[in-house]
Order: C-alpha cells, then sequence, then structure tokens
C-alpha cells in the first residue's frame, strides 16, 4: 500500500472519531499548554532579573555595618573582658555602665565633690589619687563618707553591668573609662588597658573609612557612599503629607549605578559641599507627584517642611542599586540630608567599583581586613552585584526545572490516555484490520497506519494547547509574573506532543501489525 493511501486511510479514521480524537488529546493539550507556559515564564524570569540588575555593575561591592546591638540596647558592657567593676570598688562587670543611656556621673559626681574637698584640703584618699595635688590633711572620716557615696554610687549606675563592688580602694573602680559619652546602646567606651572595652559599638560608616577602603585596597576603580531613610514630603499634586524615600549620594553614584537623567542634571560635588537644598527625582515618583515628568522639573517640593528645588528627573529604570529603588526615590546631596534630615542617625552603605569582575571574591576578603583594622570586633555585609544576579538566575531556573517536570507528568499522563485509547481502538477495528491484511497490507503499513494516527492527534492536541496558553497568559499575568512567549516555545512543545504520541502509540501499533488476518476476520 503506497503511503499517501495509508494517509488517506488515517484522516477518514480521525473525522469519523473527532469525538474520541479530542477526548484523546486532552492529556497532550494540557502538557502542550504547560511546556508553553514554563518557556515564557522562564524567559519572564530572567528577563526580570536583567530588569532588575541592569543598573548594577557586575564588579559592584556593597559594604554597609550590621548592628548587633540595637536588641540589647541599654545594657552595659559585654565585652568579656573584666571592666573597672570587677575590681574591689569597682561599678561592677564590664566597666563604668551607661544604665540604658544614663551616664555614670554620680559615681563621677561624688569624685568632684571629693575633688573639690580637696581643694580644701578635706579630700579623701579616693580624690587624693586623682588629683595628686591636694592636700594631704583630709581625715579619716572624710575619706570613708566619699568611699561610701562612690561605691553607692557604683552600685545605681551599674545595674546593667553588674552589682558594683564594695570596699577595697575606692579609686579602681574608675579604670573601665568614665562612661560621659552617653552613647544610644547605653554601652561603655574603651577605657584604659581595655577595660570596660564595647565589643557591640555603634559603628556609621564614612567617607574616611570609604577612602580607608580606596587607599589600601588595590584593583578599585571608582568607590561611592550613600544611604536611605523616611521622610514627609509635600508639594505637587499632593493633597497631603505622604511618606517617601530619601537617598543621601555623591555625584559619582549616577555613573557607578548606570542612570540615566531623563531632564535637567543630578547631584553635583559643590550640591554636596554646600549642602545645597536640591533633589532629583525618580521617574514614577515625579509622575506621582507632579502628573509630568517635564512639570516636575524646577519645580519645589517640601521634605521635612523644607523647600528643595527639583534640578532633575531620572529615566526609568525599573531596577534596584545599592538597596536603592531609583523610579520611587527621592536623591539629595549626601551632606544635606546628614545636616537637615537624618543628623548622625544615619546608616550608610559604601559602594566600590572592582576593575576586574573575576577579583571581587579577592577584593571581598581585602575589604573585610582593611574594616577589621578600623572596627576589629565588629561585623559588616559585605555582597557583590554578581552574587546576587547568581542567585536571582540560580532561582528561576529552579522555578523553571520544576515546571518543566510538571510537564513531563502531564505528558506521560497524556501518552498513556492515548495508548489506551489506541488498544480499544485496535479491538473495535480488529475487522478492519483483517480486511487490510487479506488484501495485501504488510505488517509494516499496519504499523504505520496506527503510528501516524497516535502522532496526528498528539500534532492536534499540541496545537490546540499552544493556542490555549496564549487565553492562560492574561490570567497568569494578573498576578504579577512576567510572561514573555516565543516561537522557540511553541516549537518545543509541539516536538515534545508529537515525540509522546510516537513513544506511546508504537506499542499499540506493534500489536495491531502483529495481528493474524483469519483470526481478525473470524474474531466476532
Amino acid at each position: 500500500m503506497k503511503f499517501k493511501e495509508i494517509l488517506r486511510l488515517v484522516f477518514i479514521n480521525l473525522i469519523q472519531n473527532k469525538f474520541k480524537v479530542i477526548l484523546t488529546s486532552i492529556g497532550i493539550v494540557v502538557g502542550a499548554a504547560t511546556i508553553v507556559m514554563v518557556i515564557a515564564i522562564g524567559k519572564g524570569g530572567k528577563s526580570d532579573v536583567a530588569k532588575q540588575f541592569k543598573n548594577l555593575n557586575a564588579g559592584a561591592i556593597d559594604i554597609s555595618y550590621t548592628d548587633e546591638t540595637e536588641s540589647n540596647s541599654g545594657n552595659g558592657s559585654n565585652s568579656g573582658m573584666p571592666g573597672g567593676g570587677m575590681m574591689p570598688g569597682g561599678g561592677g562587670p564590664g566597666g563604668d555602665s551607661n544604665s540604658s543611656g544614663n551616664n555614670s556621673n554620680s559615681s563621677n559626681s561624688s569624685k568632684k565633690s571629693s575633688s573639690n574637698s580637696s581643694s580644701a584640703n578635706s579630700s579623701s584618699k579616693k580624690s587624693s589619687n586623682s588629683n595628686s595635688s591636694s592636700s594631704s590633711s583630709s581625715s579619716k572620716k572624710s575619706s570613708t563618707t566619699t568611699s561610701a557615696k562612690s561605691s553607692n554610687s557604683s552600685n545605681t549606675s551599674g545595674n546593667n553591668g553588674g552589682p558594683g563592688g564594695n570596699g577595697g580602694p575606692p579609686d579602681m573602680g574608675n579604670m573601665g573609662g568614665n562612661s560621659n559619652s552617653g552613647s544610644k546602646s547605653g554601652n561603655s567606651n574603651r577605657g584604659m588597658m581595655g577595660f570596660g572595652m564595647n565589643k557591640n559599638e555603634k559603628i556609621t560608616l564614612t567617607t574616611d573609612d570609604m577612602d580607608d577602603i580606596t587607599t589600601f585596597v588595590s584593583g578599585l576603580s571608582d568607590a561611592t557612599i550613600s544611604y536611605t531613610t523616611k521622610s514627609t514630603v509635600e508639594g505637587g499634586d499632593l493633597e497631603e503629607e505622604t511618606s517617601y524615600t530619601i537617598a543621601g549620594v555623591k555625584e559619582n553614584y549616577k555613573d557607578m549605578s548606570n542612570l540615566s537623567m531623563s531632564i535637567g542634571s543630578f547631584i553635583t560635588t559643590e550640591d554636596d559641599d554646600n549642602k545645597e537644598k536640591v533633589c532629583v527625582l525618580g521617574y514614577s515618583l515625579a509622575k506621582e507627584i507632579f502628573g509630568d515628568v517635564t512639570d516636575a522639573y524646577d519645580s519645589t517640593i517640601y521634605i521635612d517642611g523644607r523647600a528643595y528645588i527639583v534640578n532633575g528627573v531620572l529615566k526609568k529604570m525599573g531596577s534596584v542599586s545599592s538597596g536603592i529603588s531609583p523610579d520611587t526615590s527621592i536623591f539629595i546631596p549626601y551632606q544635606t540630608g546628614v545636616k537637615y534630615i537624618t543628623g548622625s542617625d544615619v546608616n550608610p552603605t559604601i559602594t566600590v567599583i572592582a576593575s576586574d569582575v573575576n577579583q571581587v571574591s579577592k577584593l571581598k576578603k581585602s575589604i573585610k581586613k582593611v574594616l577589621a583594622k578600623s572596627y576589629p570586633n565588629s561585623s559588616f555585609t559585605i555582597a557583590d552585584a554578581g552574587s546576587k544576579m547568581n542567585a536571582a538566575l540560580k532561582s528561576s531556573k529552579t522555578l523553571t526545572t520544576l515546571l518543566f517536570a510538571m510537564a513531563a507528568i502531564v505528558f506521560t499522563v497524556g501518552g498513556i490516555g492515548i495508548m489506551n485509547v489506541l488498544f480499544v481502538s485496535i479491538k473495535d477495528r480488529t475487522e478492519e484490520i483483517g480486511i487490510l491484511k487479506a488484501i495485501g497490507c504488510t505488517k509494516k503499513n499496519i504499523l504505520t497506519e496506527f503510528l501516524l494516527e497516535a502522532c496526528f492527534i498528539s500534532i492536534i492536541g499540541g496545537l490546540i494547547g499552544i493556542g490555549l496558553s496564549f487565553f492562560i497568559t492574561p490570567i497568569v499575568q494578573n498576578f504579577n509574573v512576567t510572561v514573555e512567549h516565543s516561537l522557540n516555545g511553541a516549537v518545543l512543545s509541539l516536538l515534545f506532543a508529537v515525540l509522546t504520541g510516537t513513544i506511546f502509540g508504537i506499542y499499540p501499533a506493534y500489536k495491531a501489525s502483529r495481528l493474524v488476518p483469519v483470526r481478525a476476520l473470524n474474531q466476532d
């Protein structure tokens, strides 16, 4: 039998059993649609990653301080080294404590009163230690009274650092360093001989730290420092005060982050040095506040009640750099923000660019060593853009793999369905197969006919599945999932469908070709 005659028989059987063909291909339809969506979602995920990191230099390294003391605020020093309070007459373990930000000035005031007494030749033994020029004519009673006050003060001010010691040379309680700094964490500063050293001291990275990194770490092409905070903003079309992200940046932040201006100019060195009240708006923010980018330029907005001139508006970026989303942020000069908005309560990020991307890991270690010299007991987060990009791509690939696995399962189920239907079809068409063999059809002809039927059922299911995927796309996009269809996805889906039909159609076709004509014709 000629091949075209076999094809004609296949089409006749498919047309006569349209409903059966559609039901048989349901598994293939679902599998094909899944494959198309898998590829489209995977491609969309990669596109999202590319957009998210498009303004990041692959060699960018962000350095920020990890504050581990916030949960311990108000506690005394706990560096593990013996503080002055561990000595007889001291203020408790860990040195003189700033309990909850309160300085141990009550103890110092006692010392001061003793010192004042020394000018009147009535100082105690403790005051004579702190002021050797004092007269030695103090009475034992005066010394005892002053010591008791000092000891009681130590017990009060060192209540978080441990109980104050009683007895012993009173002046030993001062060896941990006087806690007169009033630091926010409530911990004492470093004192003599390391007594009262603060392991979790509050640290603020500065331009000096940035200079140290660029000086002692070779292989860096540029560096900048930035920070973000939240402030209320008024102006434009805003009907009430609204909180927005304010980013304090240097003039080179724009080039390092690959930002582009839609209109106007970015922050300049002069703006930063003179602490000018100027700003640059992100694209989305400019449209939200003023309705139009052009209207935003050279307008005035009020940040924390102070007027700022809009020097420019950025182009739409849709990405994040150094923890800052350009589209929804207001950029101001670094020093301006420190002066008018944040004060000293700021936790900036230093960003450096590696000259050679392949040396990023080595540079991160070098930066860590430089910071360790300045802040020996502190922890810093040092992350590079390349690692972030790889992590995001890895996550996207994992999702794609899972979806492919699901598609494979669906195809398997669809293939089994085709196999079952073909087996039933062979049973129903046994007489037809016997007649074909009786008129001269070979085993190969019968095998080809049933294989072609399986393939065409798969192709029909694949085409329906591809069409179905375009109807599913808007539903998926409603869940903020990026979907990007491609011709490759459609072709691959169709190939999978044909392959599935062929593989699962081989055995039924083989069984059909092995039927003996006489038995087939005699079977009821």
